[in-house]
């Protein structure tokens, strides 16, 4: 059975973002720590505003509720989080909290914690380490197609380090970047976070 990652990582995010505050940085550009809430929340309770992530014509609706959520009262939006998705969202499902939350919630809570000065990787226990290396043996694929889609030939080959194993997305005549790491930093570097992941590169 497959850990489950979101409900930990909720619980941290929402304690962190009551230490550090409404106006702390993120690594999200442009965003504090009040406009990341406000994202999550967002997600979970706006589903209309939240077709704005990824759709175009609704951006302006997504745009204008991040920002009257943001601009609220941050301990009311942190318990939110806290307190997971209303009862009628279906990010709030049993069968989907964990497939839409469990990486969402892990990044965003590396946003807030690495945006922070004098930041250290935390250390994770290995069984979360597997978990997170398993879901990177499905995104990988999807990364390597979606810069193929943009033009960039490079094939992507991910090294595990604690363990040796390697995740591999070729393509015949393909130039190769090898990113090495443990499966936490490299799921990181895969989600753009590359001036904060700590890994290699060749």
């Amino acid at each position: 059975m497959a850990l489950r990652l979101e409900p930990a990582e909720r619980a941290a995010l929402a304690d962190l973002l009551l230490a550090v505050g409404p106006e702390a940085p993120t690594l999200c550009a442009g965003w504090q720590a009040r406009h990341l809430a406000a994202h999550l929340v967002l997600r979970e309770s706006r589903p209309l505003a939240a077709m704005g992530i990824t759709l175009r014509p609704l951006r302006p609706l997504t745009e204008k509720t991040l920002r009257r959520l943001a601009d609220g009262d941050f301990a009311l939006l942190v318990e939110r989080i806290r307190t997971g998705p209303p009862w009628w969202s279906p990010a709030g499902l049993p069968a989907l909290r964990e497939a839409v939350n469990g990486i969402e919630f892990f990044v965003h809570h590396e946003d807030v914690r690495r945006a922070q000065p004098d930041w250290q990787p935390r250390p994770l226990p290995a069984a979360v380490e597997d978990e997170l290396w398993r879901r990177l043996r499905r995104l990988a694929p999807l990364v390597a197609r979606g810069a193929a889609a943009t033009g960039r030939s490079r094939a992507l080959e991910l090294r595990r380090t604690d363990t040796g194993d390697v995740i591999r997305t070729r393509r015949s005549q393909a130039a190769v970047t090898v990113v090495a790491g443990p499966p936490s930093e490299l799921l990181l570097w895969i989600f753009g976070r590359r001036d904060h992941a700590r890994v290699t590169t060749s």
